[in-house]
């Protein structure tokens, strides 16, 4: 199966992650995960990209000059309760392993905190960041992945849009991922998710 495909099947047991970066929301509705049959008896037929791409290294640094983002990439894979980990320290960005490597067809995934008791996160300026500003992914084999960000969304942790996060693309793309809006002190995190969306460049 296609990393996409995989992380396009845990997107519902991982819908945790992106939906708090690490704080469990309350139950929303139950997402469909891209490629799910349209109807019952009428399934849809599997995603299939004719061309082939060669395997690409894992991301070893992120790098964003818009937002002097330059960071070491840490590798990020699911908790025992089935939430995608984030990142151990604030200022540095995590990439889900278990989804396409930058470089890769289908959407890669990098996380990072958008702040903390200490100060600022790494993606504290991802909200407001413009189309057209580029993103250079490093990786272990000294070759590196360039994109450049074409739509930036705030969207409530609850109306998370898995299907459209996940959606397996014939092109390599990238999700930047992080939490914006107001704080719910009550609940000790962000109301809101920002999702960076970017094409390669």
């Amino acid at each position: 199966m296609p990393p996409y495909a995989r992380i396009s099947a845990l997107a519902a047991l991982t819908l945790g992650l992106l939906a708090g970066l690490g704080t469990r929301p309350a139950p929303a509705r139950q997402p469909s995960p891209a490629g799910q049959a349209a109807a019952a008896g009428h399934p849809r037929p599997a995603f299939h990209a004719d061309r082939t791409y060669d395997a690409v290294a894992a991301p070893v640094r992120l790098r964003i000059p818009a937002l002097h983002v330059d960071s070491k990439v840490q590798r990020l894979g699911l908790r025992t309760d089935g939430t995608i980990a984030v990142p151990d320290r604030t200022d540095v960005a995590g990439w889900y392993d278990q989804g396409p490597r930058p470089g890769q067809p289908g959407p890669a995934v990098i996380l990072g905190h958008v702040d903390s008791t200490t100060g600022p996160g790494i993606f504290i300026g991802l909200a407001a960041v413009q189309p057209g500003a580029t993103v250079r992914i490093d990786r272990s084999d000294g070759t590196y992945a360039a994109f450049r960000i074409t739509h930036v969304s705030r969207v409530p942790k609850v109306e998370f849009p898995t299907d459209v996060v996940y959606a397996p693309t014939l092109d390599p793309t990238l999700r930047l991922v992080t939490c914006g809006g107001s704080f719910d002190r009550a609940r000790g995190s962000y109301r809101d998710n920002v999702i960076a969306f970017a094409d390669p460049a």
